[in-house]
Parts: C-alpha cells; structure tokens; sequence
C-alpha cells in the first residue's frame, strides 16, 4: 500500500508553494513594507499625485512667468530710466544736459519753444534767464512740472549719521517677494495635503492603508512628498531669478540678495514642513470636505500672519528682530534681515536652531492627532479628544 500523501495534505509534509509553508508558520505571505520604505511609497504617490494635477503645473507656469516677468521688468526700469523731455533755446542746453532725467529738444527761439509746449510734444520748456539764480526759467502749460523742477533745482549737500543700507522701496519689493512666494506654497502645498487626508478617511480609503503601513509613515509620506514638490518650486523659482538678474545685468542687485534667497530656501525647508504637520492634524479631525475650511483655519491664519506683519513692519527694526525669531514668521523675517544687513552672522544660525526644534515639537504633536483622529467617523473631533486618544 502506497503511503505517498499529496502536498501541503499533511502537517509533517513540505509544501511545494512556499506561501503556503509561510502562512502555516505564522507569517504573512507579503510581509509589511518597514516604516521607511512606507514613507516613501506614500511620498512618492503624493508627489506623482501632484505631477499629474494640471491645475499644479498651471499654478506653478503662473509662478515662474511672474518670477521672470518680474526680473525683466526690473532690470529694463534700471536700464531705461524715465527720462522727461523739455524744450531748450540757446544757452539753456548745456544747463539741461547737466541735469539728470531730462532730455532736451532743441528750438529756434522762445516762440518756438512755447508752440512745442502748447502741441505737447515736450512737458515744458527752459529758455536763458539772465535775473534767475540757475540761469535759467522754465515755461509749462498748466502747472509748473515737479520733475523738470527737481531736475532743475540746486540741493544742498547732506550728511547722513545713519544711513540705510537699502532702499526703503527695494526693501519692501523683497519683503513682499519673501513673504508672497512662502504665503502662497505653504497654503497650497498645505490645502492640498488637508484635502488628501479627508478624502482618504472620508471614502475609508485610510482603513485599508492602515492594515499594512503604520499611520506614523502615512502622516510622515504626506509631509515628505508636499515637502519636496514645495522646497523643489522654491529652488526652481530663486533659479529663475537668479539667472533672469544675471541675463539682464543686476548682478549687484543679485549679489545682495543672494544669500537672502539661499537662508530663504533653508528656513522655507523647515517651516513648511511644520505648518504641513498641523494642517494634516487638523484635517484629520473632520470626515467631510466641507469641514477642511472651518478646522484648518487657525493653521491658515498662522501662515497669513507672517505675510502681513513683514509687509507692515518691514521698516521697524525691533519687530522685524522680534519676527526673525517666532517660527512661524522666521521663514520671511529673518531673510529680509539678511538683506538688510541688520543680522548677525550667528542670529540666522539660532533662528534656524529655534525653528528646528520648534518643528520637531508640533511634529509630535499633530502625529498625536493625527492618529487619535484618523479613525473617528461622523462628528468633528474635538481637540481634546484627539490629545486623549
């Protein structure tokens, strides 16, 4: 009698299918990805995400247009200063052409002059005056012309016991950009990590991903991928300006705001990351698409403040000190202080320190809500709920 048995029939047998040898043992036939390849498998599917999304490729063709659009316009403005062109008669020219911002265009006598005037082909005319302190008398339409006068007028000479560095507009060009471009990555990149959370967890697509990744990696994938697509927009657009300044010959411009725009990008990496946390948190505490807006509020007004508050006080020196050292404004205020000048070498170091510890500390902090949250259906959770667990 045969005593052949069939595969796997038996539990003093050896299977032909390895799987089948693994479920008997205990172990899962595919085991679990190990918390960092998670990571990465939930960071690379935001990213592809965003790739394919054409409303971010449209976004971001916005940015880089606006970027360059911007660098253009500056840099024909400082070639082509405006210039106000002003009919002369006789000696009246070489008084002009010693005047910057003016053009003259020569006429036969005064008569002359005063029809190129009256057809508006010049803003005014100057003609030789003998009895005038400059030489000179100015002859216009309707009102007497602020810029042939400031052209035309003597100023004394000035000392400054403390002058500024930069330009009060420049300043507030730079304070702008700064806080512009970190306003709106930061509310994009954060809506959209917000907007993924509640899709998942309301379509119950989250049950299924927390059968087989820890909800610590599902947290820290969503983070790390909009982190990326964010700090990799940022590069791309100081590079745009970079080379649009040094194309266009503001390369002195350019060598001032350099290492503005490098601690910019460094300070963007780390504060992104912090408020993309907190909107994930938040997210997590609603079911509904149409919750997103009410519970993530506080995290967008936090993003709003920093932009406000530069653009205000980009001229106060104390508040900008005091903004280049709260984490949530560091990311605009403390660059701006580097153009200006106003910063030590070692005060971007301990903002950036203080900034770093901040972040890692609303790291745990929202990944508590995130997990005691993710799973509640139905209602809002509250906030001390979530912290309870």
């Amino acid at each position: 009698m045969s005593t052949d048995t069939k595969p796997g029939t038996d539990a003093g047998t050896t299977s032909a299918f390895p799987g089948q040898n693994a479920a008997r043992a205990g172990r899962p036939t595919h085991p679990a990805p190990s918390f960092w390849a998670s990571v990465w498998l939930v960071s690379n599917r935001e990213i592809m995400s965003r790739l394919r999304s054409k409303a971010f490729l449209i976004s971001t063709g916005i940015l880089f247009i606006i970027a360059i659009g911007s660098v253009v316009a500056g840099g024909l403005l400082g070639s082509n200063p405006s210039s106000t062109q002003v009919a002369v008669v006789g000696s009246a020219s070489s008084v002009v052409e010693q005047s910057e911002g003016l053009t003259a265009v020569a006429a036969d006598d005064v008569a002359a002059a005063e029809q190129l005037v009256r057809d508006g082909t010049v803003e005014a005319a100057v003609v030789p005056d003998d009895d005038s302190l400059v030489g000179v008398s100015v002859i216009a339409l309707e009102s007497a012309p602020s810029s042939v006068m400031n052209a035309l007028s003597v100023s004394p000479a000035v000392e400054l016991l403390d002058p500024a560095s930069q330009n009060g507009f420049l300043v507030y060009l730079v304070a702008l950009g700064f806080g512009l471009v970190f306003f709106m990555s930061a509310l994009t990149f954060g809506s959209t990590i917000a907007q993924s959370v509640v899709e998942e967890k309301q379509t119950r697509v989250v049950e299924i991903l927390m059968t087989t990744i820890p909800v610590r990696a599902l947290l820290a994938g969503k983070v790390l991928g909009n982190s990326i697509m964010a700090l990799g927009q940022i590069i791309a657009i100081a590079l745009l300006v970079g080379i649009g300044m040094a194309v266009t010959g503001q390369r002195v411009l350019l060598a001032d705001l350099g290492p503005a725009i490098g601690w910019f990008a460094v300070f963007f990496a780390f504060g992104f990351v912090m408020i993309a946390a907190l909107f994930a948190a938040t997210a997590s505490m609603v079911s509904r698409q149409e919750d997103v807006g009410t519970t993530t509020a506080p995290v967008t007004y936090l993003v709003m403040l920093p932009y406000i508050l530069v653009l205000i006080f980009n001229d106060n020196p104390l508040v900008m000190t005091i903004l280049s050292y709260v984490p949530f404004s560091a990311p605009v205020g403390m660059p701006v202080r580097v153009f200006l000048g106003t910063a030590e070498w070692w005060e971007p170091v301990l903002s950036l320190a203080i900034l770093a510890l901040s972040t890692v500390g609303v790291i745990v902090f929202g990944s508590r809500i995130y997990r005691n949250s993710l799973l509640r259906m139905g209602g809002r959770v509250t906030m001390k709920q979530a912290l309870r667990g």
